[in-house]
């Protein structure tokens, strides 16, 4: 029997979403391809994926950001050694998430990955969290619908000239509920999505903000598995259930030596519940941070693969479900398709 979208919604819904994920229609599923900052290539050329991390940030604010705030190539340095040590490890591919008006800068992205060998992706987006200082004045006046156009342009013509194209769209929120400004965002990036097909990854600041997205996102026609709820970890157990239910994707970032322990715990507990393909990790580590001391101190990324790693297998995990979080997964995540209800 064949049922409608709007039955289908209002049963899952009266059934509080009883392990049932949403349906969607997939477009561009036999040529989609994961961009990085020196081409595109095949989703299953990723490898082992680290899906959140940082080699720049500047916090000084969105009226003060600017490139001549620090020295290229002494962030070239800084951020190099450790990028190699990844790649010795294994790793492939890095999901660099720092947004624009926070430091991001292409062209460096670009040298360190020749340099590295590793494959790196960077965003378009805005960050809309720490209420909302790292925003440009623009985003007050303008529209959804008129964001949206400045980062679909980025992702056609490239980000500042550069010919580099984003291979996500990254944005931040604050806690729910959301204040116009968040709303706008998430508004820009559903339409984004539907334009380019570039997967949503949002730094969320708490489990009812989550729950909002995912519902701008549907609104917009958008399915919740173009989205990454970035930030996930130490949220509830219930909400992650509740989001991966729906199809979006949960994030544990932060992955520290403080930290490793909980993360595979959340982790096991959401694959018991039959949810390991929509789990991401990753260390959000690093990096350069511009206005301090020689770029201050630089987290190193390879806990999650020296520490982490080793904890799943402690806790029980497979090879082959290792490998299921670190690899499959980002490579279903991160290519460019549109995914709408």
């Amino acid at each position: 029997m064949t049922v409608s979208r709007r039955t289908f919604l209002k049963q899952t819904s009266a059934a509080g979403l009883a392990g049932l994920v949403l349906p969607y229609s997939s477009h561009d599923t036999d040529n989609a391809q994961v961009q990085t900052v020196t081409g595109p290539i095949a989703p299953e050329q990723m490898g082992l994926t680290f899906s959140h991390e940082h080699v720049l940030v500047d916090f000084i604010g969105a009226n003060q950001v600017s490139p001549d705030r620090y020295n290229a190539d002494a962030a070239f340095e800084k951020a190099l050694p450790y990028l190699e040590k990844l790649k010795q490890l294994g790793t492939q591919t890095f999901v660099e998430c720092t947004p624009n008006y926070l430091g991001r800068d292409v062209r460096l992205l670009e040298r360190l990955a020749e340099a590295s060998g590793l494959q790196i992706l960077t965003n378009t987006g805005l960050y809309g969290a720490r209420n909302g200082i790292f925003l440009p004045d623009y985003v007050s006046q303008e529209t959804p619908q008129q964001l949206a156009q400045r980062w679909i342009k980025e992702f056609e013509a490239g980000i500042d000239g550069t010919g580099i194209r984003p291979g996500f769209i990254k944005i931040g929120v604050n806690n729910g509920p959301l204040v116009d400004y968040d709303r706008k965002l998430v508004e820009a990036a559903a339409l984004t999505h539907r334009e380019t097909g570039l997967t949503i990854a949002i730094h969320t600041g708490d489990a009812a903000a989550a729950m909002e997205e995912i519902e701008i996102v549907q609104r917009a026609n958008v399915h919740p598995s173009a989205l990454i709820w970035v930030h996930a970890q130490g949220k509830g157990y219930e909400n992650h259930l509740k989001a991966a239910k729906q199809g979006a994707r949960v994030e544990l970032y932060g992955v520290s030596e403080k930290r490793y322990v909980d993360h595979a715990q959340q982790t096991q507990a959401l694959k018991e519940a039959g949810f390991l393909d929509q789990v991401l990790v990753s260390c959000d580590a690093g990096w350069y941070h511009v206005g301090e001391p020689n770029g201050g101190q630089y987290r190193s990324h390879a806990v999650l693969l020296e520490k982490f790693v080793p904890e799943l297998k402690k806790q029980g995990f497979t090879e082959a479900e290792v490998d299921q979080l670190l690899v499959k997964n980002p490579a279903q995540a991160f290519p460019i398709r549109k995914r709408l209800m």
